[in-house]
C-alpha cells in the first residue's frame, strides 16, 4: 500500500507528545500524522505538525479554507517553509464557537489555488464527504478541487465496505490514484447516533458500537487500500489510543 495515516487531536503541546509516543510503539508503520486545526485548542495545526515531526518523517496540517483571507498571503506560508512541512490537508471547516475569530466565505477550491499560486512546492490534499448529499453531487465537487490543483483525497470515515467499493469505483472512472480512505472507531450508541445525526451515516446492520467491531473493520479496509497501492486513514475520536492501535496494527 501507499501510506498509512493517523490523526491525532493537539488538545495541548504534553497531551500531544503523549499520543505521538503511543503512536509510534503502536503504529510504527504508520507513514504520515494528520493533525487537525481547531480553533477551541490552544495548539494550531502546523504547530502540531511541527511537534509531530519528531516522531514521524511525515506530516500534515489541516488547513481551514474559511480561516483564509485571499486578498492576504497564507498566514502560515512562513511557519510552514520554516518547519519543511511540504503537505497539507484543505478542509472546509467549521464555524467559530468564539464570534470574534474573522472567517471569509472562502471555499477548499479557492485554497488549493492559493496553495499552488503561493507555495508550489507544497503538496496539496482535500476532502471528501460521501454522506453531504448525493453522490453526483460529490462527484462535481472532487472534479473541481482536482482541477484546483488537488494532488489527493482523504475521504470521511467509512463503516460500510460495500459503500467503499462504491466510492473505488467512481475515483477509477476519474482516474485518481492517491486515495486515503478513511476509518473511525464508534465505542458508544451515543457516539453512533451523533453519527447518524449530525452527519447522515446509515451504518450496516452488523454494525456494533464496540472497539472489537472497529478494529476488525479497519483491518478490512487496510487490507482494501493494500490491494489497490491506496493509502489508509486512521481517526481514533474519543477512542483508548493505546488499545485501538494495537489491535489494528499488532
Amino acid at each position: 500500500m501507499k501510506r498509512i495515516s493517523v490523526e491525532l487531536v493537539p488538545r495541548d503541546e504534553e497531551n500531544l507528545r503523549e499520543q505521538l509516543a503511543i503512536a509510534k510503539a503502536k503504529a510504527g508503520c504508520a507513514d504520515v500524522i494528520n493533525v487537525p486545526d481547531l480553533l477551541r485548542l490552544p495548539v494550531r495545526s502546523w504547530e502540531g505538525a511541527a511537534i509531530a515531526q519528531e516522531y514521524f518523517p511525515a506530516v500534515m496540517p489541516h488547513i481551514r479554507a474559511m480561516d483564509i483571507d485571499l486578498t492576504q498571503p497564507l498566514p502560515m506560508k512562513e511557519y510552514l517553509r520554516a518547519h519543511d512541512i511540504r503537505e497539507v490537508l484543505v478542509v472546509e471547516g467549521d464555524p467559530p464557537q468564539d464570534m470574534r475569530h474573522k472567517v471569509y466565505p472562502t471555499t477548499t477550491t479557492d485554497v488549493l489555488r492559493k496553495f499552488h499560486e503561493e507555495m508550489p512546492e507544497v503538496k496539496t490534499y482535500a476532502g471528501i464527504d460521501q454522506y453531504r448529499g448525493s453522490m453526483s453531487k460529490e462527484l462535481y465537487r472532487i472534479e473541481r478541487k482536482l482541477q484546483s490543483g488537488a494532488a489527493g483525497f482523504f475521504t470521511q470515515p467509512f463503516f460500510d465496505m460495500r459503500l467503499v467499493g462504491i466510492y473505488a469505483d467512481m475515483f477509477e472512472s476519474l482516474g485518481v490514484q492517491d486515495v486515503y480512505w478513511g476509518v473511525s472507531p464508534v465505542l458508544s450508541d451515543r457516539s453512533q447516533s451523533y453519527w447518524e445525526r449530525k452527519n447522515k451515516v446509515v451504518f450496516p446492520k452488523d454494525f456494533a458500537p464496540t472497539l472489537d467491531w472497529s478494529i476488525q473493520f479497519t483491518r478490512e479496509v487496510l487490507q482494501f487500500a493494500d490491494e489497490r497501492d491506496a493509502s489508509l486513514y486512521v481517526m481514533p475520536i474519543k477512542t483508548n489510543l493505546e488499545a485501538y492501535l494495537e489491535g489494528v496494527f499488532q
